[in-house]
C-alpha cells in the first residue's frame, strides 16, 4: 500500500517536473510540452490503475490552482480553456497504455509499452482533445483535427521515448515495472 501511494506521488511529480520544459504553443491554442511523456510512462511503468490515479492526482493538484501545466498554468481556469480534452484525456490514456502494456506480454516490454503509448498517449488521448477543442473553440471536426497534425511527429517519439525508458527500467530493475508481470 504504502508502494503504491510513493509511487503515485512520484509518478505526478514527473508530470508536473516534465512540464518545467519549456512550452511552445500553436495557433490552435494547445501547447506542445513534455508532460504528455510522463503520462504515457504512467500507464507504461505503473499500470492501468496506478496510472490513471497519478494522473488523477496531478490534475487535482492543477485544480487546486497549483501552477504545474507548462507554463505555470493552474487552477480551475484550465479545466474551462481548449486543453481541457487534453486534460481528461491524459487519465483515460493512462489508464489505456497500462492495460496494453500488460495485455501484451508476446511482446518485449519496450517494443509493449511504444505501441501502447502510441494507441494510449495519441489515438485514445487525441480523441477527447478533439472533442475538448471543438466545444471550447467553437471548430469543425475537420479544422479540429488539422490543428492536432504537428503534434503527431513529437508524440510519436515521445511513445518511442516511453518504451526505450519502460524497458530500461525493466532490465535494471525487474519487478518495477508493475504494468508487467516480473520474470
Amino acid at each position: 500500500m504504502e508502494r503504491n501511494i510513493t509511487l503515485t506521488a512520484l509518478f505526478a511529480a514527473l508530470i508536473a517536473v516534465l512540464g518545467l520544459i519549456p512550452k511552445l504553443t500553436l495557433m490552435s491554442g494547445i501547447p506542445i510540452t513534455a508532460q504528455s511523456l510522463g503520462i504515457m510512462l504512467c500507464g507504461t511503468v505503473l499500470g492501468a490503475r496506478r496510472g490513471a490515479l497519478a494522473v488523477l492526482l496531478f490534475l487535482l493538484l492543477v485544480a487546486l490552482g497549483l501552477p504545474l501545466l507548462a507554463g505555470g498554468r493552474g487552477g480551475l481556469g484550465v479545466f474551462a480553456g481548449p486543453t481541457v480534452g487534453f486534460l481528461v484525456g491524459w487519465v483515460v490514456g493512462a489508464y489505456v497504455i497500462g492495460l496494453l502494456t500488460s495485455g501484451l506480454t508476446s511482446l518485449p516490454v519496450g517494443v509493449a509499452a511504444g505501441i501502447a503509448a502510441v494507441i494510449g498517449g495519441i489515438v485514445v488521448l487525441y480523441i477527447p482533445g478533439i472533442i475538448g477543442m471543438m466545444i471550447m473553440l467553437d471548430m469543425s471536426v475537420q479544422k479540429a483535427f488539422l490543428s492536432i497534425l504537428p503534434f503527431i511527429p513529437g508524440d510519436l517519439l515521445k511513445a518511442v521515448l516511453a518504451g526505450a525508458i519502460t524497458a530500461t527500467l525493466a532490465r535494471a530493475r525487474p519487478g518495477v515495472v508493475a504494468s508487467r508481470p516480473a520474470g
